[in-house]
């Protein structure tokens, strides 16, 4: 399956919702993204996607269908040439191959409309083998893993960091 990346749209609610509504995919996310995941945080979210151009945050869809998001947020001051990557997709995608497809396509598209970025960097649990390995067949290398630092649900975690940098 190969995924296409698009603006999310508001027709895109419901699909957001549905898919985004999961606590295993909440569970590999900062404590932004919630749960559960209502209707009142799915128009929020796609209102937050509107506001820049070029846009930084896009539906990860098959068959125009959304069933994730993958982001990229540009960082300022003496961090103004990197911008973090973030994403997730509907759990029955899981597997697929759609999200490497789909980080892949993202890293043109960053390089392609954000110029002064010169490094995409992600930063998967250090337990999220599955997030470490789609980074790794998507080009990204591992640059640091750091012990301990990260809090999710209670339990500490070490914190990865995975770069892609600017051909």
């Amino acid at each position: 399956m190969t995924p296409t990346l698009r603006p999310i749209t508001k027709a895109d609610l419901a699909q957001l919702v549905n898919h985004a509504n999961n606590k295993a995919i909440s569970d590999q996310l900062t404590d932004a993204f919630p749960f559960p995941y209502t209707e009142e945080h799915g128009r929020s979210f796609i209102k937050m996607t509107e506001q820049n151009d070029p846009r930084n945050i896009l539906a990860i869809t098959v068959k125009n269908e959304l069933i994730g998001a993958i982001g990229i947020h540009p960082k300022t001051d003496i961090d103004r040439m990197n911008a973090e990557m973030g994403y997730w997709i509907a759990e029955t995608y899981w597997g697929k191959g759609i999200v490497t497809k789909a980080i892949e396509q993202m890293v043109a598209y960053t390089f392609g409309h954000f110029p002064d970025i010169t490094r995409i960097f992600a930063r998967p649990y250090g337990d999220n083998i599955a997030s470490q390995r789609v980074l790794e067949k998507a080009g990204f290398t591992l640059e640091a893993r750091l012990k301990a630092t990260l809090i999710k649900n209670g339990v500490i975690k070490d914190e990865l960091v995975y770069a892609v940098r600017r051909p």
